[in-house]
């Protein structure tokens, strides 16, 4: 007798427990999200179906008939997440806030919770890590006290759901998306099946009730936001919530966002009374001083579409050890290496190659754009060469390998920040447009017309190292 072939659900099944991608074997390695170790052996495998025609809904429309008043934008009472949201949460948007623990996220949506509620718009604010007293005591501490915001403890998401069918508000709050279960899954909190059922389960009940939501969410050590990708897909606005615990500055970031831009930054001030957003928050990253000081030098960045004005501290001393430090703060070590060298070949300072080199940012801000290279070299060459740069200079553009001095995007809203904050001199790469009156702008072509700032006699006189010296 022939032996009975295994059926489709006989089979084993395989899902990556990452992004949820199945297939019908295993792999080592996922074929949706390229994470390795991830594909595990989860039952049988899924049978083909089909689905008939069913009542629609609703019927379908003209695309200019569609009522766009449902969609339009109610501010939360926070300008700064109001800029990278988009002008503010839509009826019925579910936006997730990413951060590592400690950075504010719980501190700045209770603010958000307090500003948003009135008489008309109600907002409930579910806790599923801390108790209602702690978050009560941080809401005193913050000034986030409302008698339309409702306050709730739970992790089930039935209870969650029963909550909203009681005070029906406009705005929920969920802290956090991973420590909520359904009691109707197995499975621990923060797992694949329970993410997906729970964010699931409130995107419904936000479209229904035409009920914005925010939900908090973990993240890992790489900084990927916790639990599946499935999860990032499902919401309609990505915020990422940045900042050295150490340091007052926190940016929040639009990673994906439905109903607006995605290069908008919002920066905000964690201090002792709570979380403040900065409209001008180019102060934090200046050192205020009457007398220029050696291995510093200005330069503006640009954080999404913002431009902010930031300072580049270097410092060097004759070296005690055979291989000489590299130390970095806010900057790339690797860009801060490549502007050694061309300083050494192209800009022939020969002392850097033997002493100690540090450089850092102020105020805890990173700079990553290669329109910050010019500002580094600078830096590091009036370290080198114990010379101050003029006190209102700044520098923007991308040196390369060659020597030259690149061009860079947004030079011209550059220049009116830093006019703006009284800055007169800047340095800039060739044709940088429209240039705001009464500041002097030098076009640079290569790094030897940009080290023609530091006076001639300082930078002749540029420090010897030990050898030169016996």
């Amino acid at each position: 007798m022939a032996a009975r072939t295994k059926s489709s659900k006989d089979r084993p099944s395989y899902r990556c427990t990452a992004c949820g991608w199945t297939a019908v074997k295993w792999l080592g390695r996922c074929a949706e999200c390229q994470a390795w170790g991830t594909v595990e052996e989860y039952g049988g495998a899924p049978s083909v179906r089909t689905t008939a025609a069913g009542r629609v809904s609703s019927a379908a429309l003209p695309i200019a008939e569609v009522d766009v008043r449902t969609a339009t934008a109610r501010p939360t009472g926070v300008p700064e997440l109001d800029r990278v949201l988009g002008g503010g949460l839509v009826p019925g948007a579910v936006v997730l806030v990413a951060g590592e623990p400690g950075v504010g996220k719980s501190t700045l949506l209770l603010d958000v919770a307090a500003k948003a509620a009135d008489e008309e718009h109600r907002t409930l604010y579910v806790t599923a890590e801390e108790s209602a007293s702690q978050v009560r005591l941080r809401a005193d501490r913050i000034k986030a006290l409302s008698d339309h915001l409702y306050l709730a403890a739970e992790t089930d998401l039935a209870a969650v759901l029963g909550h909203l069918d009681a005070v029906k508000p406009t705005l929920l709050i969920l802290d956090s998306v991973q420590t909520v279960a359904s009691a109707e899954l197995d499975g621990a909190p923060g797992g694949m099946a329970q993410i997906r059922e729970v964010t699931a389960a409130l995107i419904r009940a936000s479209k229904e009730r035409g009920m914005a939501t925010l939900l908090v969410g973990h993240v890992t050590k790489d900084g990927n936001i916790a639990g599946p990708r499935l999860l990032e897909h499902l919401v309609d606005v990505v915020l990422s919530f940045e900042g050295d615990r150490h340091a007052r500055l926190r940016l929040v970031r639009g990673v994906k966002n439905r109903y607006g831009a995605t290069d908008e930054v919002g920066c905000f001030e964690l201090h002792d009374e709570g979380i403040t957003g900065l409209t001008d928050p180019s102060g934090l990253f200046l050192t205020r001083r009457d007398v220029a000081v050696p291995g510093t030098c200005l330069t503006v960045t640009l954080e999404g579409r913002r431009p902010l004005v930031a300072e580049v501290q270097a410092l060097t001393v004759d070296s005690q050890i055979p291989s000489p430090r590299r130390t970095t703060s806010g900057l790339e070590t690797s860009r801060v290496s490549m502007m050694l060298a061309v300083l050494e070949q192209r800009g022939k300072i020969s002392a850097l190659g033997k002493r100690d080199i540090y450089c850092a940012t102020v105020g805890g801000v990173k700079l990553s754009e290669p329109a910050s290279d010019l500002a580094v070299a600078l830096a590091l060459a009036s370290a080198a060469s114990d010379t101050p740069l003029p006190k209102n200079l700044v520098a923007i553009g991308e040196v390369g390998l060659a020597g030259e001095i690149r061009r860079v995007t947004g030079v011209q809203r550059r220049l009116a920040e830093a006019h703006r904050l009284g800055f007169t001199h800047a340095l800039v790469p060739g044709d940088p447009g429209r240039v705001p009156a009464g500041m002097k702008v030098t076009e640079v072509a290569d790094m030897g017309d940009a080290l023609l700032a530091l006076p001639r006699r300082s930078r002749a006189q540029a420090p010897r190292s030990e050898e030169e010296r016996r």
